[in-house]
Protein backbone atom coordinates (compact mmCIF):
# COMPACT_ATOMS: atom_id res chain seq x y z
CA UNK A 1 0.00 0.00 0.00
CA UNK A 2 1.39 3.41 -1.00
CA UNK A 3 2.54 5.79 1.71
CA UNK A 4 3.46 9.46 1.23
CA UNK A 5 4.10 11.64 4.25
CA UNK A 6 1.67 14.56 4.21
CA UNK A 7 -0.09 12.92 1.21
CA UNK A 8 2.29 14.79 -1.08
CA UNK A 9 1.52 13.95 -4.70
CA UNK A 10 -1.44 11.72 -3.76
CA UNK A 11 -4.76 12.30 -5.55
CA UNK A 12 -7.48 12.37 -2.89
CA UNK A 13 -10.40 13.50 -5.06
CA UNK A 14 -11.56 14.20 -8.59
CA UNK A 15 -12.59 17.82 -9.11
CA UNK A 16 -13.97 20.10 -11.77
CA UNK A 17 -13.23 23.26 -9.80
CA UNK A 18 -9.60 24.08 -10.51
CA UNK A 19 -6.43 22.78 -12.14
CA UNK A 20 -2.84 23.65 -11.24
CA UNK A 21 0.11 23.02 -13.56
CA UNK A 22 3.20 23.80 -11.50
CA UNK A 23 5.63 23.08 -14.33
CA UNK A 24 4.01 25.43 -16.84
CA UNK A 25 2.77 27.93 -14.26
CA UNK A 26 -0.95 27.67 -14.96
CA UNK A 27 -3.97 27.99 -12.68
CA UNK A 28 -7.41 27.22 -14.14
CA UNK A 29 -10.82 27.86 -12.56
CA UNK A 30 -13.59 25.79 -14.18
CA UNK A 31 -11.67 25.70 -17.47
CA UNK A 32 -10.76 29.42 -17.51
CA UNK A 33 -7.23 30.76 -17.14
CA UNK A 34 -6.83 32.78 -13.96
CA UNK A 35 -5.12 35.67 -15.72
CA UNK A 36 -8.14 36.15 -17.97
CA UNK A 37 -10.48 36.04 -14.98
CA UNK A 38 -8.52 38.57 -12.94
CA UNK A 39 -8.25 40.95 -15.89
CA UNK A 40 -11.83 40.82 -17.15
CA UNK A 41 -14.23 39.78 -14.40
CA UNK A 42 -15.43 40.92 -10.99
CA UNK A 43 -15.38 39.00 -7.71
CA UNK A 44 -19.08 38.12 -7.81
CA UNK A 45 -18.83 36.75 -11.36
CA UNK A 46 -15.91 34.47 -10.54
CA UNK A 47 -17.53 33.31 -7.30
CA UNK A 48 -20.63 32.39 -9.31
CA UNK A 49 -18.42 30.48 -11.75
CA UNK A 50 -16.85 28.44 -8.96
CA UNK A 51 -20.18 27.66 -7.28
CA UNK A 52 -22.30 26.97 -10.36
CA UNK A 53 -19.73 25.90 -12.96
CA UNK A 54 -20.62 28.63 -15.46
CA UNK A 55 -20.73 32.41 -15.65
CA UNK A 56 -23.94 34.21 -14.68
CA UNK A 57 -26.14 36.11 -17.09
CA UNK A 58 -27.19 39.63 -16.08
CA UNK A 59 -30.22 38.46 -14.10
CA UNK A 60 -28.27 35.74 -12.28
CA UNK A 61 -25.49 38.17 -11.42
CA UNK A 62 -28.02 40.69 -10.09
CA UNK A 63 -29.62 38.01 -7.90
CA UNK A 64 -26.23 36.92 -6.50
CA UNK A 65 -25.24 40.50 -5.69
CA UNK A 66 -28.56 41.06 -3.94
CA UNK A 67 -28.12 37.86 -1.91
CA UNK A 68 -24.64 38.95 -0.83
CA UNK A 69 -25.97 42.38 0.18
CA UNK A 70 -28.91 40.89 2.09
CA UNK A 71 -26.65 38.58 4.09
CA UNK A 72 -23.96 41.13 5.03
CA UNK A 73 -25.76 42.22 8.15
CA UNK A 74 -24.63 40.69 11.44
CA UNK A 75 -27.41 39.72 13.81
CA UNK A 76 -27.50 41.36 17.24
CA UNK A 77 -26.76 37.96 18.77
CA UNK A 78 -23.65 37.52 16.64
CA UNK A 79 -22.46 41.05 17.45
CA UNK A 80 -22.88 40.29 21.16
CA UNK A 81 -20.87 37.07 20.87
CA UNK A 82 -18.04 38.83 19.00
CA UNK A 83 -18.05 41.70 21.51
CA UNK A 84 -17.73 39.30 24.46
CA UNK A 85 -14.64 37.56 23.10
CA UNK A 86 -11.42 38.54 24.92
CA UNK A 87 -9.49 41.35 23.22
CA UNK A 88 -6.38 39.16 23.19
CA UNK A 89 -8.05 36.60 20.90
CA UNK A 90 -6.50 36.66 17.42
CA UNK A 91 -8.74 37.61 14.52
CA UNK A 92 -8.72 34.18 12.86
CA UNK A 93 -9.97 32.63 16.10
CA UNK A 94 -12.67 35.31 16.26
CA UNK A 95 -13.80 34.46 12.72
CA UNK A 96 -13.80 30.75 13.54
CA UNK A 97 -15.86 31.32 16.69
CA UNK A 98 -18.31 33.70 15.02
CA UNK A 99 -18.88 31.36 12.06
CA UNK A 100 -19.40 28.46 14.46
CA UNK A 101 -21.94 30.52 16.41
CA UNK A 102 -23.73 31.40 13.16
CA UNK A 103 -24.20 27.67 12.63
CA UNK A 104 -26.27 27.46 15.79
CA UNK A 105 -29.26 29.09 14.15
CA UNK A 106 -30.28 25.86 12.42
CA UNK A 107 -30.10 27.01 8.80
CA UNK A 108 -27.13 24.89 7.76
CA UNK A 109 -28.10 21.24 7.83
CA UNK A 110 -26.61 18.69 5.44
CA UNK A 111 -26.62 18.67 2.45
CA UNK A 112 -24.91 22.01 1.86
CA UNK A 113 -26.43 24.52 -0.57
CA UNK A 114 -25.16 27.42 -2.63
CA UNK A 115 -27.42 29.73 -0.62
CA UNK A 116 -25.54 28.67 2.51
CA UNK A 117 -22.23 29.31 0.76
CA UNK A 118 -23.36 32.79 -0.30
CA UNK A 119 -24.44 33.68 3.23
CA UNK A 120 -21.12 32.64 4.78
CA UNK A 121 -19.21 34.50 2.05
CA UNK A 122 -21.22 37.64 2.79
CA UNK A 123 -20.78 37.37 6.57
CA UNK A 124 -17.01 36.95 6.88
CA UNK A 125 -16.00 40.49 5.76
CA UNK A 126 -18.60 41.92 8.16
CA UNK A 127 -17.21 39.83 11.03
CA UNK A 128 -13.68 41.06 10.28
CA UNK A 129 -14.67 44.73 10.05
CA UNK A 130 -16.91 44.66 13.13
CA UNK A 131 -14.21 43.06 15.29
CA UNK A 132 -11.45 45.36 14.05
CA UNK A 133 -13.40 48.52 14.79
CA UNK A 134 -14.57 47.16 18.15
CA UNK A 135 -10.97 46.58 19.25
CA UNK A 136 -10.07 50.10 18.13
CA UNK A 137 -12.89 51.58 20.20
CA UNK A 138 -14.60 52.90 17.09
CA UNK A 139 -18.24 52.64 16.09
CA UNK A 140 -19.39 49.94 13.71
CA UNK A 141 -19.65 50.95 10.06
CA UNK A 142 -22.79 49.20 8.77
CA UNK A 143 -22.76 47.72 5.25
CA UNK A 144 -23.97 49.83 2.35
CA UNK A 145 -26.22 48.16 -0.17
CA UNK A 146 -25.10 50.43 -3.00
CA UNK A 147 -21.56 49.00 -2.80
CA UNK A 148 -20.37 45.72 -4.29
CA UNK A 149 -18.63 43.05 -2.22
CA UNK A 150 -15.01 44.27 -2.29
CA UNK A 151 -15.81 47.97 -2.10
CA UNK A 152 -18.14 47.37 0.85
CA UNK A 153 -15.47 45.38 2.72
CA UNK A 154 -12.99 48.25 2.50
CA UNK A 155 -15.72 50.74 3.41
CA UNK A 156 -16.70 48.80 6.56
CA UNK A 157 -13.06 48.68 7.66
CA UNK A 158 -12.41 52.41 7.33
CA UNK A 159 -15.73 54.25 7.08
CA UNK A 160 -14.52 55.89 3.86
CA UNK A 161 -15.41 55.07 0.26
CA UNK A 162 -12.21 53.49 -1.13
CA UNK A 163 -10.51 54.71 -4.30
CA UNK A 164 -11.17 52.81 -7.50
CA UNK A 165 -7.48 51.85 -7.70
CA UNK A 166 -7.58 50.24 -4.26
CA UNK A 167 -10.82 48.38 -5.02
CA UNK A 168 -9.44 47.04 -8.31
CA UNK A 169 -6.18 45.96 -6.68
CA UNK A 170 -7.86 44.13 -3.78
CA UNK A 171 -10.45 42.59 -6.08
CA UNK A 172 -7.72 41.16 -8.31
CA UNK A 173 -5.97 39.69 -5.25
CA UNK A 174 -9.18 38.15 -3.92
CA UNK A 175 -10.13 36.65 -7.30
CA UNK A 176 -6.67 35.10 -7.54
CA UNK A 177 -6.91 33.56 -4.07
CA UNK A 178 -10.49 32.26 -4.25
CA UNK A 179 -9.29 28.75 -4.95
CA UNK A 180 -6.07 26.75 -5.19
CA UNK A 181 -6.76 23.05 -5.40
CA UNK A 182 -6.47 20.50 -2.59
CA UNK A 183 -4.51 22.66 -0.15
CA UNK A 184 -4.56 21.90 3.58
CA UNK A 185 -7.64 23.97 4.47
CA UNK A 186 -9.65 22.77 1.46
CA UNK A 187 -8.78 19.16 2.27
CA UNK A 188 -9.87 19.75 5.85
CA UNK A 189 -13.22 21.12 4.66
CA UNK A 190 -13.80 18.17 2.33
CA UNK A 191 -12.95 15.64 5.05
CA UNK A 192 -15.42 17.26 7.44
CA UNK A 193 -18.31 17.46 4.97
CA UNK A 194 -17.62 13.87 3.88
CA UNK A 195 -18.95 12.74 7.27
CA UNK A 196 -22.26 14.45 6.34
CA UNK A 197 -21.64 17.16 8.88
CA UNK A 198 -22.93 20.66 8.03
CA UNK A 199 -21.29 23.36 5.91
CA UNK A 200 -20.53 25.53 8.95
CA UNK A 201 -18.57 22.71 10.59
CA UNK A 202 -16.63 22.18 7.36
CA UNK A 203 -15.86 25.90 6.99
CA UNK A 204 -14.90 26.15 10.67
CA UNK A 205 -12.48 23.27 10.16
CA UNK A 206 -10.99 25.05 7.15
CA UNK A 207 -10.61 28.32 9.08
CA UNK A 208 -8.79 26.49 11.87
CA UNK A 209 -6.41 25.04 9.29
CA UNK A 210 -5.93 28.37 7.53
CA UNK A 211 -4.90 29.88 10.88
CA UNK A 212 -1.70 27.83 10.90
CA UNK A 213 1.41 29.81 9.89
CA UNK A 214 2.47 27.14 7.37
CA UNK A 215 -0.69 27.75 5.38
CA UNK A 216 -2.24 31.19 5.87
CA UNK A 217 0.58 33.18 7.43
CA UNK A 218 0.97 36.86 6.58
CA UNK A 219 3.80 37.79 4.15
CA UNK A 220 5.72 39.64 6.87
CA UNK A 221 9.09 39.11 5.17
CA UNK A 222 7.87 40.87 2.02
CA UNK A 223 6.50 43.75 4.09
CA UNK A 224 9.86 44.20 5.80
CA UNK A 225 11.63 44.16 2.42
CA UNK A 226 9.33 46.82 0.97
CA UNK A 227 9.63 48.96 4.10
CA UNK A 228 13.43 48.78 4.02
CA UNK A 229 13.65 49.66 0.33
CA UNK A 230 11.17 52.53 0.69
CA UNK A 231 13.45 53.98 3.39
CA UNK A 232 16.77 53.46 1.60
CA UNK A 233 15.38 54.36 -1.84
CA UNK A 234 17.76 51.95 -3.57
CA UNK A 235 16.16 48.59 -4.37
CA UNK A 236 19.22 47.11 -6.09
CA UNK A 237 21.54 47.90 -3.16
CA UNK A 238 19.22 46.44 -0.52
CA UNK A 239 18.63 43.26 -2.50
CA UNK A 240 22.29 42.81 -3.43
CA UNK A 241 23.35 43.20 0.22
CA UNK A 242 20.81 40.58 1.30
CA UNK A 243 21.98 38.10 -1.32
CA UNK A 244 25.64 38.67 -0.40
CA UNK A 245 24.75 37.87 3.23
CA UNK A 246 23.00 34.69 2.06
CA UNK A 247 19.56 35.83 3.20
CA UNK A 248 16.42 34.38 1.65
CA UNK A 249 14.58 36.89 -0.50
CA UNK A 250 10.97 36.74 0.68
CA UNK A 251 8.23 36.77 -1.95
CA UNK A 252 10.24 34.83 -4.53
CA UNK A 253 9.84 31.15 -5.40
CA UNK A 254 6.92 28.78 -4.74
CA UNK A 255 6.56 25.16 -3.60
CA UNK A 256 4.12 24.29 -6.40
CA UNK A 257 5.11 26.56 -9.28
CA UNK A 258 8.50 25.77 -10.83
CA UNK A 259 8.24 28.80 -13.10
CA UNK A 260 6.35 32.09 -12.74
CA UNK A 261 3.40 32.01 -10.33
CA UNK A 262 0.42 32.78 -12.60
CA UNK A 263 -1.30 34.67 -9.79
CA UNK A 264 1.70 36.99 -9.43
CA UNK A 265 1.69 37.58 -13.19
CA UNK A 266 -2.02 38.43 -13.13
CA UNK A 267 -1.60 40.79 -10.18
CA UNK A 268 1.30 42.53 -11.87
CA UNK A 269 -0.75 43.00 -15.05
CA UNK A 270 -3.51 44.59 -13.00
CA UNK A 271 -1.06 46.84 -11.16
CA UNK A 272 0.58 48.00 -14.39
CA UNK A 273 -2.81 49.38 -15.41
CA UNK A 274 -2.93 51.22 -12.08
CA UNK A 275 0.65 52.51 -12.41
CA UNK A 276 1.29 55.93 -10.89
CA UNK A 277 -1.76 55.75 -8.64
CA UNK A 278 -0.05 54.33 -5.55
CA UNK A 279 3.56 54.45 -4.36
CA UNK A 280 3.57 50.93 -2.89
CA UNK A 281 2.28 49.33 -6.08
CA UNK A 282 4.88 51.21 -8.12
CA UNK A 283 7.63 50.27 -5.65
CA UNK A 284 6.70 46.58 -5.87
CA UNK A 285 7.20 46.56 -9.63
CA UNK A 286 10.57 48.30 -9.26
CA UNK A 287 11.69 45.80 -6.59
CA UNK A 288 10.65 42.83 -8.72
CA UNK A 289 12.70 44.04 -11.68
CA UNK A 290 15.82 44.52 -9.57
CA UNK A 291 15.37 41.28 -7.65
CA UNK A 292 14.95 39.03 -10.68
CA UNK A 293 18.04 40.51 -12.33
CA UNK A 294 20.11 39.98 -9.19
CA UNK A 295 18.71 36.49 -8.50
CA UNK A 296 19.81 35.43 -11.98
CA UNK A 297 23.28 36.77 -11.17
CA UNK A 298 23.60 35.21 -7.70
CA UNK A 299 21.65 31.97 -8.30
CA UNK A 300 22.03 31.06 -11.99
CA UNK A 301 19.83 28.21 -13.13
CA UNK A 302 17.34 28.69 -10.28
CA UNK A 303 13.90 29.74 -11.53
CA UNK A 304 13.07 32.18 -8.72
CA UNK A 305 10.29 34.56 -9.63
CA UNK A 306 7.80 36.59 -7.64
CA UNK A 307 4.99 34.63 -6.02
CA UNK A 308 1.49 35.81 -5.15
CA UNK A 309 2.57 36.82 -1.62
CA UNK A 310 4.93 39.44 -3.05
CA UNK A 311 2.25 41.44 -4.79
CA UNK A 312 -0.30 40.64 -2.09
CA UNK A 313 1.95 42.41 0.41
CA UNK A 314 2.22 45.44 -1.89
CA UNK A 315 -1.55 45.58 -2.27
CA UNK A 316 -2.11 45.32 1.47
CA UNK A 317 0.37 48.15 2.03
CA UNK A 318 -1.34 50.24 -0.63
CA UNK A 319 -4.81 49.89 0.86
CA UNK A 320 -3.39 50.35 4.38
CA UNK A 321 -4.47 46.96 5.66
CA UNK A 322 -2.62 46.10 8.86
CA UNK A 323 -0.77 42.75 8.92
CA UNK A 324 -3.34 41.30 11.36
CA UNK A 325 -5.91 41.60 8.55
CA UNK A 326 -3.91 39.72 5.90
CA UNK A 327 -4.89 36.15 6.75
CA UNK A 328 -8.49 37.15 7.57
CA UNK A 329 -8.73 38.84 4.16
CA UNK A 330 -7.28 35.71 2.56
CA UNK A 331 -10.04 33.81 4.38
CA UNK A 332 -12.68 36.22 3.04
CA UNK A 333 -11.68 35.20 -0.48
CA UNK A 334 -10.90 31.49 0.05
CA UNK A 335 -14.35 30.90 1.60
CA UNK A 336 -15.60 30.72 -2.01
CA UNK A 337 -13.21 27.92 -2.94
CA UNK A 338 -13.86 26.06 0.30
CA UNK A 339 -17.61 26.11 -0.20
CA UNK A 340 -17.29 25.10 -3.86
CA UNK A 341 -15.31 22.05 -2.74
CA UNK A 342 -17.78 21.33 0.07
CA UNK A 343 -20.64 21.35 -2.45
CA UNK A 344 -18.68 19.15 -4.86
CA UNK A 345 -17.77 16.63 -2.15
CA UNK A 346 -21.35 16.39 -0.91
CA UNK A 347 -22.71 15.87 -4.44
CA UNK A 348 -20.87 12.54 -4.85
CA UNK A 349 -19.83 11.70 -1.34
CA UNK A 350 -17.65 8.97 0.10
CA UNK A 351 -16.33 9.53 3.61
CA UNK A 352 -12.56 9.98 3.81
CA UNK A 353 -10.96 7.05 5.60
CA UNK A 354 -7.24 6.71 4.79
CA UNK A 355 -5.04 4.18 6.54
CA UNK A 356 -2.15 4.87 8.88
CA UNK A 357 1.10 2.90 8.71
CA UNK A 358 1.95 1.44 12.09
CA UNK A 359 5.61 1.91 13.05
CA UNK A 360 5.33 1.02 16.74
CA UNK A 361 6.44 -2.12 18.54
CA UNK A 362 4.73 -5.48 19.03
CA UNK A 363 5.01 -7.21 22.42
Amino acid sequence: MMYEKGLKGVFAAETGISYIDGQLGRLIYRGYDIQKLAANYHFEEVAYLLWYGHFPNKEQLFILKEELKKNRWLSDDLKSIISLLPPTMDLMSVIRTAVSAEGGYGEYQFPPTISQAVKLTALIPSIIAFRKRKLEGRAEVPPRNNLDHIENYLYMLTGDIPTAAHVHALEAYMILTLEHGMNASTFSARVTISSESDIVSAVTSAIGTMKGPLHGGAPSGVLELLDEISTVQDAAKVIRDKLIRGEKLMGFGHRVYKTRDPRAIALKEKLIKLGGQDKWLDLAMEVEESAITLLEEFKPGRALYTNVEFYAAAIMKAIQLEPILFTPTFTASRIVGWTAHILEQASDNVIYRPQSKYVGSFF
